[in-house]
């Protein structure tokens, strides 16, 4: 009965009437995980993007919002009631980018979703999870590792990574952290780097190299000089991979969102006196290098 009442009087479960704010403000966030798995060549064995746009709405009473990607979505939405739109096929035009799935928040209007290309909702009061979505095509890293061993004899080997930053010169890279792999037989390391700071672990066997910051388009270098132990035993080092952490303000997909509005005919104010802040941010999920 409850439930019949509110679908008569046009109450919607996930947010309640009469919310009010003396500032009108919504913030969009689109956050990535960017995963790679290169060889040491410089070749992609396998990538793909992990992606959440994420809000936090302090909008007063019923506004509707209208997104829009720079995307070209046909879907054959099967799945209305779970709000999920799969099997998305996205044609590259206008530098949009191309979806492999994505699922949406329940307040999402789905039919013109599929009609208008755009996505229309009531938003939630506070923070909310809008969408999710996965890209595999056209990412662009935005880091290139360069890594070259060089065994001296059985006692004696080096180490040298060149690290690359492939994004526009206006944009910084941060909470940069490279991980190089060691020999278990390591037993000293002298590390030499023209750009942040480097050390040598050895409960992890291996060096760690942080940068705090680096600008687009710049390189930086470290060396690893490292004593090995004698060894009886003839197995050859495995080389594990070269792993990697950072934040770039920017998301590797090629995401961007074109549109972003507030309708609320109610309360009578409108778009133009709605505050809106949009943020990217692309973080390495499993970002690795082979050696």
């Amino acid at each position: 009965k409850q439930w019949y009442q509110r679908r008569v009087r046009g109450q919607i479960g996930w947010r309640r009437e009469g919310i009010k704010y003396r500032r009108n403000e919504l913030f969009l966030d689109v956050l990535e995980n960017v995963n790679l798995l290169m060889n040491a060549q410089g070749k992609v064995l396998s990538a793909h993007v992990s992606g959440r746009v994420v809000m936090r709405s302090y909008l007063s009473g019923m506004p509707e919002c209208k997104f829009g990607m720079n995307d070209k979505i046909i879907t054959d939405n099967k799945d209305k009631e779970n709000n999920s739109a799969t099997d998305v096929v996205a044609k590259k035009k206008n530098a949009g980018i191309a979806i492999d799935d994505c699922t949406f928040h329940q307040c999402v209007k789905l039919s013109k979703f599929e009609t208008e290309r755009s996505i229309s909702f009531i938003p939630p009061d506070g923070e909310f999870e809008l969408m999710r979505y996965r890209t595999t095509k056209d990412i662009s890293f935005p880091f290139r590792i360069i890594p070259l061993v060089r065994e001296i004899g059985k006692t004696k080997m080096e180490i040298k990574v060149v690290l690359k930053s492939n994004y526009r010169p206006a944009l910084l890279g941060q909470k940069i952290e490279v991980k190089i792999p060691t020999p278990q037989t390591t037993a000293g390391v002298n590390l030499f780097c023209n750009k942040g700071r480097s050390k040598y672990k050895s409960s992890d066997n291996a060096v760690v190299w942080r940068i705090k910051r680096m600008a687009g388009l710049k390189e930086a270098q470290l060396t690893a000089e490292i004593e090995l132990l004698p060894s009886t035993e003839n197995r050859k080092w495995q080389r594990p991979p070269i792993s990697m952490n950072f934040e770039v303000a920017y998301a590797p997909s090629g995401l961007k969102v074109r549109y972003l509005k507030v309708f609320e005919p109610k309360l009578g104010y409108s778009d133009q006196q709605t505050t809106k802040f949009i943020r990217y941010i692309g973080r390495a999920g499993l970002y690795e290098v082979r050696v």
